[in-house]
This record gives structure tokens, C-alpha cells and sequence, in this order.
């Protein structure tokens, strides 16, 4: 949860509450079918458009047994689009370690790399990368995606050593409290927005976003009590409300929702139907007032933006528009509610819109743009599968009063036709007349087929090549890049869209918050291969000097880098710039940009004396050789002790490294009330 202020609501408070979020859920599926639209888009994502009685006993015949019978085929366009455009913003932005990096001017770089530490250990434990990869997806497939972007406590382990634990052969598990950045993708189908506004215009001027998730008994349990400051009079109820039970009834637009696409899914349960909790519970007594569970509940998390005068709310600046969270189980009772003291100032929940054209939701996505040509192409297939059923099937004329219509309509492809007594003695062909059959279109739908792909690749901007497609032709590398990078440029629009709308507004609020509520602890860094120590108070001293990088703004272009290392190289090969510059400092700031400290390999000012006064003695001796010196006369050759050096020591930064990475990687802060924290 948010390191901001959680307050105890007024019950007459609570209801007003209770009231504004209903009508902030029911708003939206009301005014627009927001679900379905999308459950469309994803049946032709997993091709599951196809629900003609034709195909369902073909497809019935083939599973048991029966390989005669042509299914019809749903042309693969949308969901290839779609994953070559997750896989190049993927590349882009998620393959960095870490996804975002600290740079800072030379007398910050330091701290940013506690900041880049800080980063590291965050999108490891949230894992940023499985939920951002999702995001960008949503984003394809219905033209927006949603991520929260918040700072949260968590309560989890470390392990410390107790000898009078097991006698010191298991480690002891303790419990800490972890804080840090989070970063969360919300489901579509059970999100809600303040859709009067845009939604790239959400997080800074929309009132409302939320969404639902189900939760178990136990998970509930654990949700809650990880919760800071949660209204403890409320928790009963909360756990005895049922689901069903608000004003939309049971599986209205307030209930939680979980489309059908896949009839062969693996599990086909509607998870609401989850364990009976009193089946076996109920086999004990129960004593009066005990809390009476149910199996599953809805809890919705919600962010507004509210003036806190209208609900009575007696808090500083009531008449002042504020963001606000509220959690409330099954939209009956509200269990937590929190002031959003975020320096930043936006509701935490980042809308991206790969296509943005001004026309706000009526803009196709891409998954839109490409289901015509997949129903097109599909029909195009179709027709010879229809063609191969005509040509085995057979058609024919026949005459029902010399054979039955029920012999001449048997499947089997050994029957018997008997004639009746009314073609005794006649030929058979005066019974029956084949049609002839001819299928002159089935190699035409096949060459336009092609066509139909370009078609849809036009559209958005895709190739075979990018969606891991063999083509043939004779290029040489340089031409393939070039064509290549060409067609990559609709990618990088696109990348740069999303930078704007989600990736910038998402680096600031993580950058804010860290610094305004990240405590000192000490967090091992693989990239750095070291424990690094944080200082709170070093990072906001150097607020303003940091810059945040991702894909498409790596390090190297926020401090040019390319230009940067041209620099290094001609002052270290230009003595007359040496004179002006100091390299090795400016060597060091450019390795630590790029996650390589060489703090451990830097010379201690003993070696440096040391080494300056050998090669003057040096010198010395060389001049005195030359004159034919008796070298019993030479002057005595320094010594290392001499100066204070020891040779394979590390220099006093190095030796404090290592002894930072002696200390636990484990959070540095224990067990406590949010009071406390705050």
C-alpha cells in the first residue's frame, strides 16, 4: 500500500462512498458494451469466431474418430499482427537491465546508482517485465491498456541465522516489511474509468479509476491484514458480505466478469464456483459470534479524485480537489481508505493508446484493423474446404418412387441401395442421374489469398519477415537491414507514443516516490555484482540532476554517450588536452553509466606516490648508469612501506565495498505501524 495517510471514514461517510463508487462502476457498462466489444476482439484473436453448425460436427467427427470430415479454417491474421507488435515494444522497452536507468551529472552519479540499485530490486520482485508485456498487449488487441504505477508495502521474509533454531541447521525465517515501487496491469474487463475524458488524459484529470478482483477466503484474509490502518470495525461485515447481494443483482455490470472464449479450455469452471468453505467448516460447532466466511468475494480497488467536503470528510483542505484510494469488498463495505499524498499529484493508473488520432475511443487498434482481412481470407479457405465437402459428398437426381431417399443419403461408403418393386426390371440409370461437378474457383481463392495478407500488413505496418516468417529472395545483409529498418518505422512511432503516454508520466511518479518515501536499506545489485547501501538523504539532495533512461531512450543518448567516449579517447591520446582535463575521473563517470563501478581498481594515493617516487628513482639510476656510476653509490630504491602502500591491497573505497557486501540483502526495516513509518 502507498506510504500516504489512511484514515477512518464517518459511517454516514462511508455510504456516500459506497454510493459514488457504484455509480462509477455501473457508468461505464451502462452508457457503452465495453466487454463485448472486447470479447469480439479476442475470439478472433484465438480464432474461435466459427460457431456454424457445419463446423462444430465436423470438428465433433474428428474428435471422435472420423478424419473425413473438413473443419473450416480461420485464417491466422490478427493474432500474428498483434504479437509482432508486442514483440518490438518488448524488445524496446523490456529488455534493459534495468528496465529504467539513473543517470546523473558526475558529482550525482553515485546516487544514481543507489537509484538504479533501487530500480533493479523493485521490477525483480514485481516483475515489471510479465506485467508490462501483458500491457502491451491489451494495448493491441483493443486499442488501451491500463497499469498502475504505485508505491506499495508488502509484508514478506529474510532469513537470519539462529543457533538456538534447529540448532543452527535451518536458517530462522523473520518477518520484514517490504516498501517499493510496483508496477501492476489492470484486467480490461474489470477496470472502470472516468470515460468522459481520453483516456491518455485519465491520470491527471479523470475523477475515477478502478478495477475487481477475486479473492478467496484466505487471500482476503491475507489482503487485509497487510493493509496499513484498515477500518477494523468494518472487517466483519466484510467478510460476511456475499457476493450477488448489490444493487446491479447477481452477475450484473457490477459483478466480476470472465468472457468465454476457448470451449476447450483447459478448465471451463466459472471460478465463482470455488470450494464451499461451510462444507467442511460446518462439520465443527460453532461458537456464537464466530465470523461466518463465504467462498469467494469481489474486491475493488479505486482511485478518485474528490473534494473531500462533499462526503463530510473533516481533513485538512477539504475544499480542495484530492486523490484518494478506497478497497471495498464486494461493493458493500469499505475497509481502507487512504489520502494520496503523492508529491506527483496523478491518480496512479497510466492509460497507453497505441492509436491516437484524436477520435478518442471510436480509433480501430490493431487487432480492429486486421479482423476483416482475417474474415476475408478465412472465407476465401472456406470455399475450397466447401469445394472438398461437395466432391466427396456427391449430389445427384433420383427418382424416390424406384429408391428411398434415407438408402440414398446413407454416409456409408459401402451401402447397398436396393430398388423398390416399382424398378424391378428397369435400369438403374432411369433411378438415379449424378450432377457433374467442376471447381474452377478453389486455385483462384488460393492466389488471392496473398493478396488479402498484404492487404492486412498494409494496414499495419507489418511484414513476414517481422512476424518470424521465412521470405524468399535474393538480398545481400545491407539490403535486408535497409528494407528492415524501413519497415520498422511504424514500430517506432508507435514506441514513441507510448514513451509520452505511459513510459515518461510512469518514470516521474516512480522517480518521485522514491525519493519521497524510500528508506535506507542495503539491496544487492546484479548488475553491479555488489551489495549497494542507500542514503535517503543523499538521493533527494540531488533531486533535480537525475534523468530516468529506458529502450527507447537509453543512457548512451541522455548523456551522449557516443560523443562522450570520442571525448575520453582524444584526451587520452592528446597530451595538450590531458593538461586541461582529469581522464581517469572522466573515465570512471563514463564506465559508471554503464553499470560498471571501478571503485576496487582505482590506485590509493599511497600507490600513486609510491609508483611516481620508483620511476624518479628510476630515472635516476638510469642517468647515473650512463655516467659509469659505481652502482654501491646508487641511491637506495623506494620501498612500498615506505609510503604506506601495501602491494594486492584494495584502496579504502574498494575495502568499504566489500564490507557493504557483507551486510544481509534484506530490507533494513522491521515490523512496524504505518504510523510509525510515516
Amino acid at each position: 500500500m502507498s506510504s500516504a495517510t489512511a484514515m477512518i471514514i464517518p459511517e454516514k461517510s462511508q455510504e456516500g462512498i459506497i454510493q459514488f463508487h457504484k455509480q462509477s462502476y455501473s457508468m461505464l457498462n451502462q452508457q457503452w458494451n465495453v466487454r463485448e466489444q472486447m470479447r469480439q476482439v479476442d475470439l478472433a484473436y484465438n480464432r474461435e469466431t466459427d460457431w456454424t453448425s457445419e463446423h462444430r460436427r465436423a470438428q465433433l467427427s474428428n474428435r471422435y474418430g472420423d478424419p473425413s470430415k473438413f473443419q473450416n479454417i480461420i485464417v491466422p491474421v490478427v493474432m500474428p499482427q498483434v504479437e509482432a507488435a508486442v514483440t518490438y515494444q518488448s524488445s524496446v522497452f523490456l529488455t534493459g537491465t534495468p528496465i529504467f536507468g539513473w543517470v546523473a551529472p558526475p558529482e550525482s552519479e553515485d546516487a544514481a546508482l543507489q537509484y538504479q540499485a533501487i530500480i533493479e530490486e523493485n521490477s525483480i520482485r514485481g516483475a515489471w517485465t510479465q506485467q508490462l508485456m501483458v500491457f502491451f498487449r491489451d494495448c493491441f488487441k483493443y486499442n488501451f491498456g491500463i497499469v498502475e504505477t504505485s508505491w506499495e508495502r508488502q509484508v514478506t521474509a529474510a532469513i537470519e541465522t539462529d543457533m538456538g533454531f534447529t540448532a543452527g541447521k535451518e536458517g530462522r525465517p523473520k518477518e520484514v516489511i517490504w516498501e517499493g515501487n510496483s508496477i501492476k496491469r489492470w484486467d480490461p474487463y474489470n477496470s472502470f474509468w472516468d470515460a468522459r475524458y481520453k483516456p491518455t488524459e485519465i491520470s491527471k484529470n479523470g475523477e475515477f479509476a478502478g478495477y475487481t478482483e477475486l479473492m478467496s477466503r484466505m487471500h482476503l484474509k491475507k489482503f487485509i491484514n497487510e493493509l496499513p490502518d484498515k477500518m477494523i470495525s468494518n472487517i466483519k461485515a466484510a467478510f460476511e458480505s456475499g457476493m450477488g447481494t448489490s444493487s446491479a443483482g447477481p452477475g450484473g455490470i457490477e459483478s466480476y466478469y470472465l468472457p468465454q472464449i476457448n470451449p476447450d479450455a483447459l478448465i471451463q469452471k466459472d471460478p465463482k464456483r470455488s470450494t464451499d468453505w461451510m462444507a467442511w467448516a460446518g462439520m465443527f460447532e460453532r461458537p456464537a459470534g464466530e465470523i461466518n466466511y463465504k467462498n469467494l468475494y469481489e474486491v475493488t480497488t479505486m482511485y478518485a479524485r474528490i473534494i473531500p467536503q462533499d462526503f463530510r470528510l473533516k481533513v485538512p483542505s477539504a475544499n480542495t480537489p484530492q486523490v484518494w484510494k478506497f478497497i471495498i469488498v464486494n461493493h458493500q463495505v469499505l475497509i481502507y481508505a487512504e489520502r494520496c499524498t503523492n508529491a506527483h499529484n496523478l491518480i496512479p493508473v497510466l492509460f497507453g493508446q497505441p492509436n491516437e488520432d484524436g477520435l478518442g475511443y471510436q480509433t480501430k487498434s490493431l487487432a480492429n484493423n486486421a479482423r476483416v482481412y482475417q474474415d476475408v481470407a478465412s472465407a476465401l479457405v472456406n470455399s475450397a474446404m466447401a469445394a472438398r465437402r461437395r466432391a466427396i459428398s456427391d449430389r445427384g437426381i433420383f427418382n424416390p418412387l424406384l429408391v428411398s431417399a434415407a438408402h440414398m443419403n446413407s454416409d456409408s461408403p459401402t451401402a447397398k441401395i436396393p430398388m423398390r418393386p416399382a424398378g424391378y426390371n428397369k435400369s438403374p440409370q432411369e433411378a438415379y442421374f449424378p450432377i457433374p461437378f467442376r471447381d474452377d474457383q478453389s486455385a483462384v481463392a488460393f492466389q488471392e489469398l496473398p493478396q488479402i495478407m498484404q492487404m492486412a500488413n498494409d494496414v499495419n505496418g507489418q511484414n513476414k519477415a517481422k512476424q518470424g516468417q521465412f521470405v524468399k529472395g535474393n538480398k545481400t545483409l545491407h539490403e535486408f537491414d535497409t528494407v528492415m529498418a524501413n519497415s520498422n518505422g511504424r514500430d517506432q512511432m508507435t514506441a514513441m507514443l507510448l514513451e509520452a503516454q505511459v513510459f515518461t508520466p510512469m518514470k516521474e511518479i516512480i522517480k518521485i516516490n522514491t525519493l519521497q518515501y524510500q528508506a535506507g536499506i542495503s539491496i544487492y545489485s546484479p548488475s553491479q555484482e555488489k551489495v549497494v547501501k542507500v542514503d535517503p538523504i543523499a538521493l533527494r539532495k540531488s533531486f533535480t540532476t537525475y534523468k530516468i533512461t529506458d529502450g527507447l531512450t537509453p543512457t548512451d543518448k541522455a548523456i551522449s554517450g557516443d560523443e562522450f567516449t570520442t571525448a575520453v579517447q582524444m584526451l587520452s591520446t592528446s597530451p595538450a588536452l590531458a593538461q586541461g582535463y582529469n581522464v581517469a575521473p572522466a573515465f570512471s563517470y563514463l564506465m559508471k553509466t554503464r553499470n560498471v563501478n571501478l571503485a576496487p581498481f582505482e590506485k590509493s594515493p599511497q600507490q600513486q606516490a609510491y609508483e611516481q617516487a620508483t620511476e624518479k628513482w628510476q630515472e635516476v639510476v638510469m642517468q647515473l648508469a650512463k655516467q659509469g656510476i659505481d652502482p654501491t653509490k646508487l641511491p637506495p630504491q623506494p620501498k612500498p612501506q615506505d609510503f604506506g602502500y601495501v602491494p594486492g591491497q584494495l584502496n579504502s573505497q574498494a575495502q568499504q565495498g566489500q564490507q557493504q557486501g557483507a551486510v544481509s540483502n534484506t530490507p533494513s526495516q522491521t515490523p512496524q505501524s504505518s504510523s510509525t513509518q510515516q
